[in-house]
């Protein structure tokens, strides 16, 4: 079945009953169909996160974008609310499933087996990647151990008694867990671990943080994937291509558009990508702004990401005519091992932006390395300033190391 197959059902099934949709592809002129993927993107206007946040506010709790009565809908969850109104989203089972099997590729990119021990270091709150991890790896049939509820001493204890070989968490988790076994002497070489799955932030497509965890976790391999509570599990680590992510084409039909014109941009550009869920019908989303910035790999065959994610539009700051990215600033910071953590404070002189670092680290060789580091990156000078160990916030679930002062 093509996408334009997929789409097709997918238009049929919500277009009569979905309170949020039908009337749009009604003035669409496609509440009766579609006749190509590009027909599509010509016809259907884009969906954000606002428009669907203001419609949970009209129609509370869960908003209008429901295909079926709420008796049919057996799961909950939510955005983390970073940007917006945190955001409920419903599923069927049959929506469920299809999350799952969209698992089973990130799975089998990981060569995760039935034989594999997977521990989760997830607080196991509202998020729907916890959830529909731990219930894809139990359907595929591996010993799924969650970490909910526990410290992180008490996390790496189990990892190591129950013998794990996958572990999933953020890459600045993967870090956090690799520093508190340095500190505490608990010795990382006698865990089991393999592979670790990350995902939540870019660090997993960075060069230099997946080193990073590689060296601190005796070279377990690392494998990124992306997803959003919005759209679920969309994209896996190729195999072939380290650092690359792999959109999930039978299950999404993927764009990437100039985030300020929303116009279709150069195929090798940096693009906002865009998504339509082609096969969760019970909270669907059309031509989806997910508002992270990517750039497509054209020489690959299908649809793959280069670098992975990039950051976010939103997240982008202007610096005496430098663009500075979350991703670029963590892949040169990363690049020196002695920085444990670090903390970028983004202000304002006037109408221009600037931003300082701070780190923890051993002694003031590392707040030159790293001057130098971004000098040579950037062309600009980012002031950095050395704080005490364990003086900056650590992080189990997305970091949010730039802070406004």
């Amino acid at each position: 079945m093509t996408s334009l197959d997929r789409l097709r059902r997918l238009l049929r099934e919500i277009s009569p009953e979905n309170r949020f949709y039908a009337p749009r592809l009604a003035a669409a002129g496609l509440a009766n169909g579609v006749g190509s993927l590009e027909e599509f993107v010509a016809r259907m206007p884009f969906t954000t996160k606002a428009e669907l946040v203001a419609d949970q506010a009209a129609h509370p709790p869960y908003g209008s974008n429901l295909t079926f009565p709420l008796e049919c809908y057996s799961r909950f969850c939510q955005t983390s609310g970073t940007t917006a109104r945190p955001l409920a989203v419903l599923d069927t089972a049959e929506s469920w499933a299809w999350m799952l099997g969209n698992w089973e590729h990130i799975y089998r990119a990981a060569e995760v087996t039935p034989g594999d021990r997977v521990y989760f270091a997830f607080s196991f709150g509202p998020f729907l990647g916890f959830w529909t991890a731990f219930d894809a790896a139990a359907k595929l049939g591996a010993l799924c151990i969650p970490g909910g509820g526990l410290g992180t001493s008490a996390r790496l204890r189990a990892i190591v008694e129950h013998r794990a070989t996958v572990l999933c968490c953020t890459p600045t988790y993967a870090l956090h867990l690799a520093e508190t076994a340095a500190r505490e002497n608990f010795d990382l070489g006698a865990s089991a671990v393999r592979t670790i799955i990350v995902a939540g932030e870019p660090g997993g497509s960075i060069p230099a943080v997946r080193s990073r965890i590689r060296s601190a976790w005796e070279n377990a391999r690392v494998v990124d994937h992306y997803g959003l509570t919005e759209i679920g599990p969309a994209a896996f680590e190729d195999p072939d291509q380290e650092g690359a992510l792999r959109i999930i084409e039978s299950s999404y039909f993927a764009e990437i558009i100039d985030p300020a014109s929303g116009q279709q941009g150069a195929p090798d550009a940096v693009g906002e990508l865009v998504l339509t869920t082609l096969g969760r019908t019970a909270w669907p989303l059309l031509r989806y702004r997910t508002g992270d910035l990517v750039k497509r790999l054209v020489a690959a065959p299908g649809f793959v990401l280069e670098g992975g994610i990039i950051g976010r539009s939103d997240d982008m700051i202007v610096v005496r005519g430098v663009n500075l990215y979350p991703s670029a600033i963590d892949a040169v910071v990363r690049s020196i091992p002695e920085i444990t953590e670090y903390r970028v404070q983004v202000g304002q002189r006037g109408a221009l932006s600037e931003v300082a670092v701070e780190i923890e680290c051993e002694g003031d060789a590392e707040v030159s390395a790293l001057a130098s580091a971004f000098t040579d990156a950037f062309s600009l000078r980012i002031p950095v300033r050395r704080v005490a160990a364990g003086t900056l916030p650590r992080f189990e679930l997305k970091a949010r190391r730039w802070v406004q002062i």
